[in-house]
């Protein structure tokens, strides 16, 4: 009986993991292949950030113009939410640059920057990978010869199965009401 009661309990489990990957929507980022490296040199698929909102943005750290604005944008955000929300909210940037975004690259950013390292992800993938989450987020980018990037500088909600909800290109400290708006509503309870 014993046995067969763990049986069940297993069956159950796989079919559950099972259920969740198929719900997986067609227009998800988590579709796509990539392994994240962030701060502290954890590694994760990018489909392990399913099941909670987030804001992402594509940035590198050596950025002295417009990714701090980037993340004092998200930072913003963060604060024009309640404590329930800003608990339920995680904030991934990933690196334009992973041939000069090491893992100390990135460490120094979230330190300096005092990012609680339970809601905020600072992370690299492969070039391929950069490329691919660029093009489903709609950020447009290229390489200067000066080592520095031009790009679109955005900040999108992903819902938590993966699907781009919401963006905004107002930067700054200050956040877009809409933008914030919307976030809230992603945050809310579902009946």
């Amino acid at each position: 009986m014993k046995a067969l009661r763990r049986c069940l309990a297993l069956f159950l489990i796989a079919t559950s993991a099972g259920a969740a990957e198929i719900a997986l929507p067609s227009d998800s980022i988590y579709w796509l292949d990539a392994t994240l490296s962030d701060q502290s040199g954890v590694t994760a698929p990018l489909s392990a950030r399913r099941g909670k909102p987030q804001l992402v943005a594509l940035f590198y750290t050596s950025c002295k113009f417009v990714c701090p604005l980037i993340i004092d944008s998200a930072k913003g955000v963060e604060r024009g939410l309640d404590p329930r929300e800003r608990e339920a909210l995680n904030v991934l940037l990933v690196s334009l640059d992973p041939a000069r975004d090491d893992t100390a690259a990135l460490a120094s950013v979230a330190r300096k920057r005092r990012l609680d390292p339970a809601h905020w992800t600072l992370a690299r993938t492969d070039d391929g990978s950069v490329r691919k989450l660029a093009a489903l987020l709609g950020v447009r980018y290229r390489a200067l010869d000066d080592g520095e990037f031009n790009h679109t500088s955005a900040l999108y909600l992903i819902d938590a199965e993966g699907r781009k909800v919401a963006s905004t290109s107002q930067l700054g400290p200050v956040p877009d009401p809409e933008f914030l708006t919307q976030v809230r509503a992603a945050l809310s309870p579902r009946p």
